[in-house]
């Protein structure tokens, strides 16, 4: 044998090994396709369209207090933690300059109200026996000495509104959060004691919703929530309010949904900022067939499945309806039962 002959023949015996080992190769890959191939049985069931947001806890009532003056903070009756009631006084600044300030000023008052009795004495009850630019003079001191008095009357009660405001009270019912100045005896500023008392009874979840999304929800609507602090149960809120302007500080156009919790939600130990998210059900069919959406393709002729029917394969065209999350609606092709290819 030639050489020639032999080299041709190591060829084809090459290209035979070759060929031999991508068809081994396709059909090992064809196997390993169909053995990570899912099946599905074909049933009917709820399909649904949801929405699904994400937000925190949020208090309706809640308030941060501060003095109206500067002063040194004497008494304080509240710590963190700690239950008030309405208009319950929980801190006091100093107010022994104060009440002096008003007594002077009554003071002052006092004997204004004697100065002007006396202008009325010297001049009222004789003006009528003066000439005219007499009357007008007498006329206009005692004006003069009225708005004195008014004066003396607006001092005081300005000052003792200032006594007033040396209390510091709570508007609403509920938990101190915060203490900024926890101990007396120091001198404070307007800005430098702050109390935060929120009421745990108005708690509601807040939501962000972008603009293609809050137009899908109406006041009254209800959506299941979890909380991530307690995710083995699911809550019921109701949308309560959705804002009308964008809410500010946040990357894009996004809108607050407040949403109102139910009893038993109201009742766990939730607190201010923890979060949750909120699924609604916008739409819904019940008692429909339904696959999953990748078991449908599509070639000239339409949709189709591939259906196992006695252990062979078969393509099965089918007439799809509305996609609700991973699952389509099947109207005909298939039944009860089939199992097609997921």
């Amino acid at each position: 044998m030639t050489n020639f002959v032999k080299k041709r023949w190591y060829l084809i015996l090459g290209i035979i090994v070759v060929l031999f080992f991508v068809f081994s190769n396709n059909q090992q890959s064809q196997k390993t396709k169909e053995k990570t191939q899912k099946t599905y049985k074909v049933k009917k069931e709820t399909l649904k369209e949801t929405l699904s947001l994400s937000g925190e806890i949020d208090a309706e009532e809640k308030a941060t207090l501060k003095f109206q003056t500067s002063g040194m903070l004497v008494w304080i009756g509240v710590k963190e933690g700690d239950d008030v009631k309405k208009y319950q006084t929980i801190a006091t600044l100093d107010q022994r300059d104060l009440k002096n300030r008003l007594t002077k000023y009554l003071n002052t008052y006092a004997k204004q109200r004697n100065t002007f009795e006396e202008t009325k004495d010297d001049n009222w009850n004789q003006q009528y026996a003066l000439s005219e630019v007499l009357r007008n003079e007498a006329k206009r001191v005692l004006e003069n000495n009225q708005y004195d008095l008014n004066n003396a009357v607006l001092d005081v009660e300005y000052q003792n509104l200032t006594v007033e405001y040396a209390n510091l009270w709570t508007p609403i019912d509920g938990i101190v959060t915060k203490v900024s100045t926890p101990y007396s005896g120091v001198n404070i500023t307007p800005a430098g004691a702050e109390f935060e008392v929120v009421n745990p009874k108005t708690i509601y979840l807040s939501v962000i919703a972008e603009q293609s999304d809050v137009v899908l929800l109406k006041k009254g609507m209800e959506g299941q929530i979890v909380f991530d602090a307690y995710p083995e149960k699911t809550y019921t809120g109701i949308v309560d309010y959705i804002s009308f302007a964008p809410k500010t500080g946040e990357t894009g156009t996004v809108y607050q949904v407040k949403l109102l919790l139910d009893k038993d939600a109201q009742e766990m130990p939730l607190k201010l900022a923890m979060t949750g998210d909120v699924e609604f059900v916008l739409s819904e069919k019940r008692n429909v067939l339904a696959v999953p959406i990748q078991s449908v393709k599509k070639d000239l002729k339409g949709d189709y499945v591939t259906r196992i029917k006695n252990n062979k394969k078969e393509k099965v065209y089918v007439k799809r309806g509305d996609e609700y999350g991973s699952k389509v609606e099947i109207k005909n092709g298939l039944e009860v039962g089939d199992i097609v290819y997921d």
